[in-house]
């Protein structure tokens, strides 16, 4: 690297975020779920790294980036804002437009943390239904090495439809 130029430091790797998308991916396949979208981002909410699966629709991404924004705006999951907030709904509607509508409050937005328990980003899932993607997201991230919050899928992920 040149003398002038000066490396930045990413709060999350590329190299684990793409471990993050492929085991989110694989748990999927393993649990026979509908294809996903994942995306990764930073703690700075700069998208890291982003997969989308053959099927995927077009939304797809949009969610999952939301997900994930949220998540990282809110310092929690999105499934706790989702119980926090249920009910309060012009919160959350503020929330959607100070983020521009990046703001998905739905189960599929989990933080990542590191040894720590500091977040150092995010994982957006869209695909399934909310409990499911969120169950991907938190297998990705425990694959790569990370601690997640939440720390497990709710338990009844696997009987949610949509």
């Amino acid at each position: 690297m040149p003398e002038h130029l000066r490396p930045i430091h990413s709060s999350l790797a590329l190299s684990a975020a793409e471990k993050i998308i492929d085991a989110a991916i694989a748990a999927r396949r393993k649990e026979g779920l509908l294809p996903l979208v994942v995306a990764v981002l930073d703690s700075g909410g700069n998208l890291v790294a982003y997969k989308r699966e053959d099927g995927s629709g077009i939304l797809r991404f949009d969610v999952a980036f939301g997900k994930a924004w949220a998540a990282l705006g809110m310092g929690m999951s999105t499934r706790l804002i989702r119980d926090r907030l249920a009910q309060r709904p012009a919160f959350q509607g503020a929330l959607a437009t100070a983020s521009d509508g990046r703001f998905i409050p739905v189960p599929g937005g989990v933080l990542v943390l590191d040894a720590a328990g500091t977040a150092v980003g995010a994982v957006g899932v869209s695909g399934d239904a909310s409990d499911k993607d969120e169950y991907c997201a938190i297998e990705g991230i425990k694959a790569a090495g990370y601690g997640s919050e939440p720390a497990a899928a709710s338990p009844e992920w696997r009987g949610a439809g949509l």
